[in-house]
């Protein structure tokens, strides 16, 4: 297993695919970095297989969402709780982000506060990433004006003897709720892939009060 040194910490990621390091003064202590894991995968399991009623972008979003929080009274059909926040067209992923996010009360006077973490291209991080998959939360990506469910991702681990731990995610594995064919299934691929082409990811979490 191949080692490096460097005279570093674990800063925080720029990006989901960047290792970013933050060089510090000569006279702090070298950090020994390794490779631990090179073409690791987490995937969310059970992710319900539904397809949008058209292809028009609101219509994909409310069938994204209801694909990640698996909960038809929660999203999106007729009478569900988030149905006016989804089904009011919005146009974007930060867009339907501020609709989902926050206090929502049910029928029986009890509230659900929907966490709705937006990251434009350039503040996506890999191991929020990395971390949504493992806990079986499927995060929504929007690339090329297009929305996806992201249901897995391959990515490198590197270990440092301080605790610290880098992600480098190599390909996240995608769903395009617009189709039920072979078209279905995309890869973005950060080799061959544009990473300009890519506007924002959105993470969703409900809890109930």
């Amino acid at each position: 297993m191949a080692k490096l040194r460097v005279q570093s910490v674990l800063a925080s990621l720029t990006c989901v695919f960047c290792l970013a390091l933050s060089c510090l003064a000569q006279d702090q202590p070298t950090d020994t970095c390794y490779l631990y894991l090179a073409n690791e995968e987490a995937r969310v399991t059970n992710l319900p297989s539904l397809t949008a009623p058209s292809k028009d972008t609101s219509a994909v979003m409310a069938t994204a969402v209801e694909m990640v929080l698996h909960d038809k009274n929660l999203c999106c059909g007729k009478d569900s709780i988030l149905e006016d926040s989804v089904l009011s067209e919005p146009r974007s992923l930060k867009e339907l982000g501020t609709k989902l996010q926050g206090r929502h009360t049910l029928s029986d006077g009890h509230a659900l506060v929907v966490s709705a973490d937006y990251f434009p291209q350039g503040s996506i991080n890999a191991g929020s990433v990395i971390g949504a998959l493992q806990d079986q939360r499927a995060p929504l990506l929007e690339w090329k004006s297009h929305v996806y469910v992201v249901y897995g991702a391959v990515f490198a681990e590197t270990r440092c003897q301080s605790g610290a731990r880098q992600y480098s995610i190599v390909k996240l594995l995608l769903q395009d709720p617009r189709f039920s064919d072979q078209r279905r299934e995309a890869v973005f691929n950060r080799a061959a892939d544009d990473l300009a082409k890519v506007q924002g990811l959105l993470t969703l979490s409900v809890a109930r009060q």
